[in-house]
């Protein structure tokens, strides 16, 4: 049996085992080995035979019948179909948001409503415990020093750390290179700042994350809105159009675990991307702020990684794998545009809480980032799978998901006739919140398709909130009109 040696017996059986049914070498509704027979078959003991059908079960590949077995789950994520989109242009315009837009920020937030709607990750999956002992522990004189600012660049400890935590998929990175921010939302907010002007206009991807498009419209920004592929991310071939024929400044990309998709890129794919961005001067703004919630393999390496002009500022944070609200992000901006930043840094926000960098810098140097990551990982791959599965179950057959295979997020393309506010605004007075696609468009595009969160644990709830959600666009549907 091979597989990653890091990992015990258990784990990498069951791995081969998922991907047996993922192939459809075992189908829906096969009976599996018995404990004992595959035991013996492998030279396994009986228990790590066992604790691999438990971690099947556990995300939902496969089911236990009392006196009969472990079985195939009769739905297959095989059998999900992906999302399909036409390829549409439009030309550089204004942002026009969503009417919706606030209802949304509302409902995402709102803990009375099932969490469906919400990107970011139960604090339960969160290392509270550890950051309390942390906190806990802190001198006098430790909290007497972290009452004044810290440096406009950050706390040089914590940027010790990021520095030392990309040794192996970024070179050359050193703590000099790094600038920490509020969030990477600021990160992103200060790249834009650096590289672009009101009124010019930027590439975006379609659908894109909706926070982009609510800053964009305050930076009076126009968009070119690219295609995007639900697996490998967005389309160079109709970027390579759009550089050619219009002024673009910059492109904000978020190639890995994309927002709202979870499309990754591959190296290949990235590699041309920055080569086209490269070729034409263009600065590419990436978001790589879930690059670490990768399910199996190695980490994906950022679009940086690519970059032989320092043209590509990446910008990442805590708040998708450790703590939002701590609001600790960084933007590693080259040489090239890192004076630019830092000066915008000082002249805008100043500093960054020096309290905040603290404990996340005494939180990385213990190690215990990657095993909290380790874990996290395991917990949104099984919430992901059987979100998924739930949705097969509940929803319409004639649903599209885009499944990653990393981060929190699923996106649903329904029936044509589906309109994505209207199933929004019922499923809200049920209890129940989602993200109507359409804002993630700056086109009206996407008026079918919404998107789910799988951020929080797996439950009935959650079930039941999904069944509910089938019932909301079975009756919204069955009446609707063809969405254009």
């Amino acid at each position: 049996m091979t597989g990653d040696p890091k990992r015990f017996r258990y784990q990498r059986l069951a791995q081969e085992i998922e991907q047996k049914i993922l192939d459809r070498t075992y189908r829906p509704g096969d009976k599996l080995p018995s404990v004992r027979m595959l035991g013996s078959r492998l030279n396994l003991s009986t228990f790590t035979v066992y604790q691999a059908y438990l971690e099947l079960e556990a995300i939902g590949l496969v089911e236990v019948r009392s006196k009969s077995g472990y079985y195939v789950a009769p739905i297959s994520l095989r059998d999900i179909r992906i999302p399909a989109f036409d390829r549409i242009f439009h030309p550089p315009r204004e942002i026009k948001l969503s009417a919706m837009i606030n209802s949304v920020m509302a409902a995402i937030n709102n803990p009375d409503l099932l969490p469906l709607a919400s990107t970011t990750i139960d604090v339960e999956l969160l290392p509270y415990r550890q950051l309390a002992r942390i906190l806990k522990n802190l001198s006098h004189a430790e909290i007497k020093s972290m009452l004044s600012y810290s440096l406009s660049e950050g706390d040089l400890e914590l940027r010790r750390h990021l520095a030392l935590w990309y040794l192996g998929f970024l070179e050359g990175i050193s703590p000099d290179d790094i600038i920490i921010t509020n969030g990477c939302m600021e990160a992103i907010t200060l790249s834009l700042l650096a590289v672009v002007r009101a009124g010019d206009t930027i590439a975006i991807e379609s659908p894109t994350n909706f926070s982009f498009l609510q800053l964009l419209k305050e930076l009076g920004i126009l968009v070119v809105e690219v295609p995007t592929d639900p697996l490998s991310g967005v389309d160079i071939d109709e970027l390579r159009k759009v550089v050619e024929n219009n002024r673009i400044r910059a492109l904000l990309l978020m190639p890995n675990f994309h927002n709202p998709l979870g499309a990754v890129m591959p190296d290949e794919k990235k590699k041309n991307l920055v080569y086209l961005a490269n070729s034409h001067d263009i600065p590419i703004i990436e978001d790589d702020i879930s690059g670490e919630l990768f399910f199996e393999g190695k980490r994906p390496l950022p679009l940086k990684a690519f970059d032989r002009k320092d043209l590509v500022l990446t910008c990442s944070s805590f708040s998708k794998t450790l703590a939002p609200g701590l609001r600790i992000g960084w933007i590693i901006p080259g040489k090239r545009l890192k004076e630019k930043l830092q000066s915008l840094k000082a002249g805008t926000t100043v500093s960054t809480s020096t309290l905040n960098q603290h404990l996340l810098a005494r939180f990385l140097s213990g190690g215990a980032y990657e095993r909290h990551l380790r874990s996290l990982r395991k917990s949104l791959k099984k919430q992901v799978i059987r979100t998924a599965l739930a949705l097969q179950k509940y929803l319409p057959p004639d649903i599209r998901i885009a499944v990653p295979r990393g981060g929190s997020l699923l996106w649903v393309q329904l029936d044509a006739r589906a309109d994505s506010e209207t199933i929004y605004q019922e499923a809200l007075e049920r209890g129940v919140s989602i993200i109507p696609g359409v804002v993630c468009s700056n086109s009206g595009q996407y008026r079918n398709c919404i998107q789910v969160s799988c951020g929080s644990p797996f439950t009935r709830e959650i079930e039941k909130g999904i069944e509910v959600l089938g019932a909301v666009i079975r009756e919204t549907s069955s009446n609707g009109q063809i969405v254009e």
